[in-house]
């Protein structure tokens, strides 16, 4: 258990879990922030909002491991450095000044979903549940000693729009409890080698991942499109030079695969569409476009 003075925190942090997080520890009389780091490039209103109204120091650096920040973080005598959706790698020189290390809150169930946009990964990859977990941060990518892990169930309803609000509700309270643990040196650290020597490591999602490949199977598409449900980029198409963006699929049961023309627009009744695919054909329930689609056109 830690000296029973208060736990002093460094917090580096950006969105709506770092707010939920903030509220959390500047509320727990055993933990003190003794300064926000804001991302450079997004600037978190919300967050500098809550800071000045507590009176906390608010950074906002280009590069946290310039030898100019290090000494300012150095003078700030934290025991702890947090970290929560912050955009920067800490490097050793950084993440070893606090006595306590840093700590970062990761979307994802470690050792595997490492990386970036995990929540949409998990979904493409048609995942039955997504983790958060709290570890150390360490010289690779979300590689350090696990600290807290809980995992969540995810529904065949569930697109990113709600994995996302699960996630914004459920990281701080994971995140407040780690620390908690660690307070009363309680925390474990768990090896990922110990669960999976090798885990997996994805990349961040760029323009252009958001096409639809119509010869793929029905479920692969779908989870596509669910993926990147608002307030992700939505799943695209097009037809000559409309954009169709898809917000909502679904899938038929029991359509035996057959061969057809990958993309053709089968029937549409209304606002629904079916869409041949690479086995069968999916029935696309939510989309926007400004050009009049109807049977008989083919989507690429």
């Amino acid at each position: 258990m830690l000296d029973p003075s208060i736990l002093k925190i460094g917090y580096f942090a950006d969105g709506p879990w770092a707010h939920g997080a903030f509220k959390l520890l500047v509320n727990d009389p055993r933990c003190k922030i003794q300064f926000v780091c804001i991302r450079f490039s997004t600037r978190d209103s919300v967050l500098i909002e809550l800071a000045e109204h507590h009176n906390i120091e608010v950074f906002c650096v280009e590069n946290i491991n310039s030898e100019n920040f290090e000494e300012t973080l150095k003078r700030s005598k934290c025991d702890l450095f947090v970290s929560m959706s912050f955009d920067q790698i800490f490097r050793p020189h950084i993440f070893t000044i606090p006595p306590l290390g840093t700590i970062n809150c990761h979307a994802g169930k470690l050792p595997y979903y490492r990386g970036r946009n995990i929540l949409n990964w998990a979904l493409i990859n048609d995942e039955k549940e997504f983790g958060i977990t709290v570890h150390y941060v360490d010289s690779g990518i979300d590689t350090g000693d696990i600290i807290l892990q809980k995992v969540f169930p995810i529904s065949e309803d569930d697109d990113y729009g709600t994995l996302l609000t699960k996630a914004y509700m459920h990281c701080p309270m994971i995140l407040h409890e780690a620390i908690n643990q660690i307070i009363d040196g309680k925390s474990l650290k768990i090896s990922q080698d110990s669960i999976d020597i090798h885990g997996t490591i994805f990349p961040r999602r760029i323009i252009g991942d958001e096409l639809i490949n119509w010869s793929d199977t029905s479920r692969n598409i779908h989870n596509l499109i669910r993926a990147l449900a608002k307030p992700g980029p939505q799943a695209q198409t097009s037809f000559k030079n409309h954009c169709i963006k898809i917000q909502k699929s679904s899938l038929i049961a029991d359509v035996k695969p057959y061969k057809a023309i990958p993309g053709a627009v089968l029937t549409r009744s209304g606002k629904i569409l079916l869409v041949k695919t690479g086995d069968t054909y999916l029935k696309i329930l939510e989309w926007e476009c400004d050009a009049n689609i109807k049977a008989g056109i083919r989507l690429s």
